[in-house]
């Protein structure tokens, strides 16, 4: 397998993969262009169990999909959700007070809040998506939400010095990037067509609105802001496929 395919995975999920020794920071700077795929591989996992799960009731269908969901992404992006949502209550608009909460391992009543309520939303998505049997909604989420990560990387500054995400925003590929993307947006139309569009569209402007805020607030994006895009794209992707 591919080392910065494993990488993506490492990073991004729980499915077991050999471990990769002694990286390099050009192969985490590859390892972006595989996270399209690697919401391809989670929207996999969860079209499975829909299908096997089919004499379970719609309710309790939805429940396993969203708990094995959280679990395969080890609840990677919902801390980022969590961090964020802290910070941005308790920042008070100050750029580094927002920036230092966001570093605090300790949950407020903001990060507890937003994930009960994104969490009972995505839930009640699902439960409709399921209903409806409308597999392709659970496929294009995960996809769509882990696509945004490399645009996101591309267009926008890195703001905190240090770690994985800086190495991912300091040895992006670039010209590789926007190929995977292009490539992306034309396999969602061709597959979903008009479909297609308007989920394009509609996660075009969240993302646009949420970058916006990251921009306004603190210069950039971080890992935790990054996460909480992901999420909050998933989220829209199940609203408007339903």
């Amino acid at each position: 397998m591919l080392r910065p395919l494993r990488i993506a995975i490492q990073f991004l999920t729980r499915i077991p993969v050999p471990p990769v020794d002694t990286v390099t920071n050009d192969e985490v700077g590859q390892s972006i262009l595989w996270y399209p795929l690697v919401g391809l591989m989670i929207g996999g996992l969860l079209v499975a169990l829909w299908s096997v799960t089919g004499g379970v009731s719609p309710l309790l269908r939805a429940a396993l999909i969203l708990a094995v969901w959280v679990l395969v992404t080890g609840a990677l992006h919902l801390d980022g959700l969590a961090d964020s949502a802290d910070a941005w209550l308790g920042g008070l608009g100050d750029r580094e007070r927002t920036l230092a909460i966001m570093k605090d391992p300790y949950s407020g009543p903001g990060a507890v809040t937003t994930l009960i309520v994104v969490l009972i939303v995505k839930f009640s998505a699902l439960d409709a998506i399921v209903a409806e049997g409308n597999w392709t909604a659970l496929m294009a989420a995960p996809l769509l939400g882990r696509t945004a990560v490399p645009l996101l990387f591309l267009t926008t500054p890195y703001v905190r010095p240090g770690g994985l995400g800086a190495v991912l925003a300091n040895h992006l590929p670039r010209p590789s990037v926007i190929v995977i993307l292009f490539a992306t947006v034309l396999a969602i139309l061709f597959v979903l067509g008009r479909p297609g569009f308007w989920l394009l569209l509609v996660n075009a402007i969240l993302f646009v609105t949420v970058r916006r805020m990251m921009m306004h607030r603190i210069g950039g994006t971080t890992g935790d802001t990054t996460g909480s895009l992901v999420e909050l794209l998933e989220l829209v992707s199940l609203l408007t496929m339903i």
